[in-house]
This record gives structure tokens, sequence and C-alpha cells, in this order.
């Protein structure tokens, strides 16, 4: 089964500073990454800049478009207005559809804000004290949304195609 998790770090670099400790981590197979992206977010930007981590990805990596509209839920879309508010309704609804409900947008918005950085992992067989100590020196902290088999298939089955 695999996991998507949020990872919040205190300062802008930190999220990066944990791309050498997951390398390590998955060569060690303490953890094995699907897929990864990391926000940084300066403290004078109007918005967070986004990158999924290719080079840690494995062959089920969901692609730029499945990180674009969660990237696009958390920091953009509120700065369009209501008027398409139906449409992000509808675009939540399918994600809570895959397992990434209300609850975890919230938090992940709640953390991640000017100043701050991010790191996305969708993951299995994470070995989580071992994950969570090697994030020890950057502060992390861990936002977390359990995904079952069926949910993890159909997030493959809407974002992992057409890219």
């Amino acid at each position: 089964m695999a996991t998507l998790t949020a990872w919040a770090f205190p300062h802008v670099d930190d999220a990066d500073k944990t791309i050498a400790a997951l390398e390590s981590l998955q060569a060690q197979k303490l953890i094995s990454i699907q897929d990864a992206a990391v926000v940084s977010w300066q403290p004078d930007a109007k918005k967070p800049k986004t990158r999924q981590l290719n080079n840690l990805t494995g062959a089920g990596a969901l692609g730029g478009s499945f990180w674009g509209l969660l990237f696009g839920l958390l920091f953009f879309v509120p700065l369009l207005g209501l008027a398409i508010g139906a449409g992000i309704g509808a675009l939540t609804g399918s994600l809570t559809d895959v397992g990434i409900d209300d609850g975890f947008i919230n938090k992940v918005k709640d953390r991640v804000t000017p100043g701050t950085s991010a790191l996305f992992l969708l993951s299995s067989d994470a070995v989580v004290d071992r994950v969570r100590e090697a994030f020890g020196e950057t502060h992390g902290e861990l936002i977390a949304s359990n995904l079952s088999s069926e949910q993890e298939a159909k997030l493959q089955e809407v974002f992992g195609t057409g890219e």
C-alpha cells in the first residue's frame, strides 16, 4: 500500500536538504519512492516554487498532472476567486476519492507558508522511524494521508497516464 506524505519544514531550503537522506534511505531499502515533489516558498514571494523530483521516482510515478492539481489547490487556486468555486469543489472531491481529504489539504496549507518548504512523497515500504530520524536535523513535521490499495489504483488511473 502506498502512502502520500507531506513533510513541512521551517526553512526555505530544508526540504532540499532531505533529498540526499531520501536517496540513502531508498538505497538501504528503508523506503520505496514512487513519486516526489518539493515546494519552497521564499519569504518575499507571493507563491511557492514547486518541482517534481524525477531522479527519485520509480515506475509508479504519477507525473506532473497530479502534482499540478494538488499544488494548484494548495497554493494557487484561492487567488482565482469564487467564480470557479464549483470546479474547485469537483476537483477536491476527486482527490478525496483517492484518499486526499480536506483535512490533509488544510494541514498542508496551514504549515507551508512564506519562508518554509515541504517535501511530498508517494511511497511504500517505509520504515517510518528511520525516515523521521533521517529528517531530524531539519525539524520536519510529518502530515500523512494513508492510501488504501483501491485509492492508490484510483490515483494511478486518474493521474498516471497521458503524460
